[in-house]
């Protein structure tokens, strides 16, 4: 009995198919400006715009994730649903200040996998 109730508690839950997963699309932007910028005042303006042009729905539906680890030299990552790239890219487009500095914000490439988007 007690070999029963281990391997019950032992099994593995299933895995969701390839089909059911999330699609996902790394984009890779870059940010043009006279001066450089944490990671943390990045991600706190993308979040901003995120949620002004996308709205909570629109964020919830689009799952962005800001990808700190890969931020450098002013070009960053975001990982975002496939259907919502488009909009992505035009929250972030909007972005015209950070720390009252003037930006632009300038698409680079979108790629299916983080290695490919992270390489220009």
């Amino acid at each position: 009995m007690e070999n029963l109730y281990k391997s019950l508690i032992s099994h593995q839950p299933m895995k969701l198919l390839p089909s059911l997963k999330q699609k996902k699309r790394y984009i890779l932007f870059e940010i043009i400006s006279d001066q450089t910028f944490s990671p943390q005042e990045i991600q706190q303006e993308v979040e901003s715009s995120f949620l002004l042009f996308l709205g909570q729905l629109g964020i919830a539906k689009s799952s962005p994730l800001f990808l700190k680890e890969k931020t450098k030299n002013n070009k960053f990552i975001i990982k975002v649903n496939h259907t919502f790239v488009d909009q992505c890219k035009t929250a972030l487009i909007l972005i015209k200040k950070i720390k009252n500095h003037p930006v632009i914000i300038k698409s680079i490439t979108t790629s299916g996998t983080l290695k490919k988007a992270s390489t220009p």
